[in-house]
């Protein structure tokens, strides 16, 4: 040991020592210091050892393969089921092709800016979404423990949807497919069609009664279904092998589970193009009602539809761009994911449309068969006069425009006696105006046109197959905003942490499968995420363009980009998004409060749905869902004593001072 050593080791740890003291007194300046990632001793010295330690994180830290790899996790994310049956549905009912317009324009306001925002703080700073907010500031940590638990209420029921598709894409192996026909029951007597069916249909008989098994109310759980047990378990077998080596094993599969929905929705819009009726329901689709575009319901549903698409606020954007280069073109990526997302909704659209309107047609066919029926038994009764028919209507193979032109004559002819004749008119925009949406469109109504598709079993995998695959891509970026903040801020075995997580959200997850699951899969639906996540969003847009100072953050995007970004962004995140969001979060909270809490019941007697209001307990939990998330603020308090703790453990490693520091921390920070 070098002749002086002693006293340059008891300088260095008098210098620690006071640093400390200062720290621990001035919970401001260690807050300060915090952000910073520096203990204010020596200025120069500690501007080296951040350097050394901030290149140590990045070189430890997991980084994606290649840039497609990243581009496909951010692409699987904000691309899920909601782009397939939810937002054809609300192109149709806020007036077609009109819809797209203020949908862009929000996307352009509210949408690409915040992306960009979460897109460049996890990349910037590296961590995930409880290390970044606490980076900014230590009193913001539980914005991200926010994150993490809406995470966690999201995924417990969104797994359960791709349990779901899993027993449909089981049951698809079979010609014909088992949602075909209604089944028949024999008795002594005679057989029959099973009554629940005979009054619904068949694929909505199978979808409550042989896949669901579902009960009358939420109040009746009915006991496990096991058939959906088993699929729900297979869905979290099957994300927790992917999650386990984080984005190591989950972005290998993303090269099948990103792309492998675009291969599906492509082959589908080509094979329904070439059947009847088909166009019929792409121009319903996209005739535009320009004056719905004045009503601001159109404007906040498409706001809502914006902000979830691209999964704002989850902690899945931040944990994916926590694994870039800190030189990455964030703003290139949060353009193209986006708009990449938008042309996945129009396409999805044009591919529900278009099957939809190929089984109009086929409904439209058979009602004008059996309407024509009935008008030659008229004929034949005298209650219709032959002589009103034109000559060259043949009644027995009439085509649409012959059938309407005879109904027409009927109705002129027999005004008051019309109504007793109970002839339809079948148009086929009855039939496409009946708008449905999530698992009424994908489990009834799609399932319903495939059995008329030819080689019906093929389709109905891919269709199957491809909501596999969308979930699963949106449930490894949720997962990855519950695990990754965890284990940047405690410091956990990812795979411990990971096995942990889904064996816990089974377990939980079992609720969504008893006989009543699907109304609770309805509640946490409807509460557990809206209100929470636009609240998170907010406090990011405050946090970065007041806490952090948007001049501040608009230098590190320039020295982290390479260029500066449009002033479009500083106005944006300052003045525009921060208002949108407010507006949005006023609109959401004063729609929750006109609509009645409730769901649609499957009433077995009626064989229809039925509007039942939530029991007292239901209300309670659905109240509990939107507030637990906003009680981890109480997280934000406590948070800058670990950090303090954190520091004091490393310097104690390190042998920079001596055992007896240890007295200068108070004993509730200890524990």
């Amino acid at each position: 040991m070098p002749k002086n050593s002693k006293v340059v080791k008891r300088e260095l740890d008098d210098e620690v020592i006071e640093s400390v003291k200062d720290l621990l007194s001035n919970e401001d300046s260690a807050d300060d210091a915090f952000k910073k990632s520096e203990l204010i001793v020596d200025v120069q010295e500690e501007k080296d050892i951040d350097v050394e330690e901030e290149s140590e994180v990045e070189d430890e830290r997991p980084a994606w393969n290649s840039k497609l790899q990243y581009i496909l996790a951010q692409v699987g994310f904000s691309v899920g089921l909601g782009n397939v049956w939810r937002f054809p549905y609300l192109c149709q009912k806020n007036g077609g092709g009109a819809y797209l317009l203020p949908y862009l324009i929000l996307l352009l306001v509210i949408g690409i800016p915040l992306f960009f925002l979460e897109l460049s703080v996890g990349q910037r700073i590296r961590r995930g979404s409880i290390g970044v907010w606490n980076y900014i500031s230590p009193k913001l940590g539980g914005i991200g423990f926010a994150s993490c638990v809406v995470c966690f209420f999201v995924a417990l029921y969104y797994n359960v949807i791709i349990g779901w598709s899993l027993f449909y894409f089981s049951q698809s192996f079979q010609q014909p497919l088992p949602w075909d026909q209604c089944p028949l029951v024999k008795n002594a007597s005679h057989t029959f069609v099973e009554p629940e069916c005979e009054k619904s249909s068949a694929t909505t008989y199978y979808w409550y009664r042989e896949a669901l098994n579902i009960s009358s109310s939420i109040s009746e759980s009915g006991g496990l279904n096991w058939k959906m047990t088993v699929c729900l378990l297979a869905a979290w077998v099957v994300v927790c092998l992917a999650m386990i080596k984080g984005i190591q094993s989950s972005g290998k599969i993303m090269y099948f589970s990103s792309l492998f929905p675009y291969v599906v929705l492509i082959c589908f819009l080509i094979r329904a193009l070439l059947l009847n009726g088909s166009i019929d329901g792409i121009r319903h689709m996209f005739t535009p009602k320009l004056e719905m575009m004045l009503e601001p319901k159109v404007w906040r549903e498409a706001a809502t539809q914006v902000f979830f698409a691209l999964g704002l606020g989850f902690g899945g954007v931040i944990a994916f761009s926590s694994y870039n280069k800190r030189d990455n073109n964030c703003h290139f990526d949060a353009v193209l994911v986006s708009f990449i997302n938008f042309f996945t909704s129009v396409l999805a659209t044009l591919v529900v449309f278009a099957v939809l309107g190929f089984k109009a047609n086929v409904i439209n066919e058979k009602c004008i068969a059996e309407n024509s029926k009935m008008i030659v038994k008229f004929l034949r009764m005298g209650n219709i006069s032959q002589d009103i028919i034109p000559h060259h209507i043949n009644l027995s193979a009439v085509t649409t425009e012959d059938y309407h032109l005879v109904y027409d004559i009927i109705q002129k002819v027999k005004e008051e006696e019309f109504p007793a004749l109970h002839l339809n008119s079948c148009q086929i925009e009855d039939e496409l105006n009946k708008a449905v949406q999530g698992t009424g469109l994908a489990f009834i109504a799609f399932t319903e046109a495939m059995t008329h598709f030819p080689a019906s079993p093929f389709w109905s995998v891919m269709f199957f197959l491809m909501l596999v695959n969308l979930g699963l891509g949106s449930m490894f970026g949720t997962i990855e905003g519950i695990i990754t903040p965890v284990v940047d801020t405690f410091k956990v075995r990812k795979e411990i942490l990971t096995v942990i997580c889904c064996l816990l959200a089974f377990c939980i997850g079992l609720i969504f499968v008893q006989r009543s699951g699907n109304y609770f899969v309805t509640m946490f639906d409807d509460y557990s995420a809206t209100l929470p996540l636009l609240i998170v969003v907010i406090l990011e847009n405050i946090a970065v363009s007041f806490v952090y100072g948007i001049d501040k953050f608009m230098e590190d995007l320039k020295d982290m980009l390479g260029f500066a970004p449009n002033r479009y962004y500083y106005y944006m995140w300052k003045y525009i998004s921060p208002l949108m969001l407010l507006s949005l979060l006023i609109a959401s909270v004063v729609n929750m409060g006109l609509s009645p809490p409730g769901y649609n019941a499957w009433i077995e007697d009626k064989a229809s749905e039925e509007f039942l209001s939530y029991p007292t307990w239901g209300m309670v939990v659905c109240i509990l869902l939107m507030v637990l998330a906003m009680m981890q603020a109480s997280f934000m308090e406590r948070y800058p004593a670990r950090c303090h703790l954190q520091i004091l453990v490393k310097i104690f490693i390190e042998n920079r001072v001596d055992h007896q520091l240890w007295i200068l921390l108070p004993m509730d920070d200890m524990g």
